[in-house]
């Protein structure tokens, strides 16, 4: 069990200390405190065993300085697959088509948009639609075959198109 006054007072003595050296390792203030803050963390869980020691700062020193090693080789690593892959390759834009056929879906029943999107999109037999959503398989058809119809209708109004075309 952890001695609460003996940690704080353990705290307020070294934190300015420790802040002040683990800044002085990553040159950022920000990941200083991340990282002065999970070895204080850490204190707190083996405070029993710690607080015996003849030096618990220097426990806390070694701690966070290996902290702030296992970040910089994160970081590092990141940097070598970032060089050795290049940079992700954007997400293009939706196409107009794509845009309206959301839109169009999203004026559904969540039913109907819920079985168009594993019959279609998910390509799902209508079987396991219909196992999935708790549905007869009758139901299931129906459903796909009012929202197709109901897409057609939408689509063709928001393309400008007579209905019945």
């Amino acid at each position: 069990m952890a001695d609460g006054a003996g940690f704080d007072e353990f705290y307020q003595g070294s934190r300015q200390r420790l802040l002040g050296y683990v800044f002085l390792l990553t040159g950022d203030l920000a990941e200083a405190q991340d990282v002065v803050q999970e070895a204080y963390m850490r204190a707190w869980q083996r405070w029993s065993t710690i607080r015996g020691y003849d030096d618990p700062e220097a426990w806390m020193r070694t701690v966070a300085r290996r902290i702030a090693v296992s970040q910089w080789r994160r970081i590092r690593g990141r940097a070598r697959a970032y060089l050795l892959h290049g940079a992700a390759d954007p997400v293009p834009a939706p196409s107009l088509s794509t845009v309206a056929v959301v839109q169009a879906l999203s004026r559904l029943p969540a039913e109907q948009r819920v079985a168009i999107a594993m019959h279609y999109l998910l390509g799902m037999p209508v079987v396991d639609v219909a196992r999935e959503t708790g549905a007869p398989v009758g139901t299931v058809k129906a459903r796909l075959h009012r929202g197709r119809a109901a897409l057609a209708e939408l689509l063709a109004i928001d393309s400008g198109e007579p209905a019945d075309a």
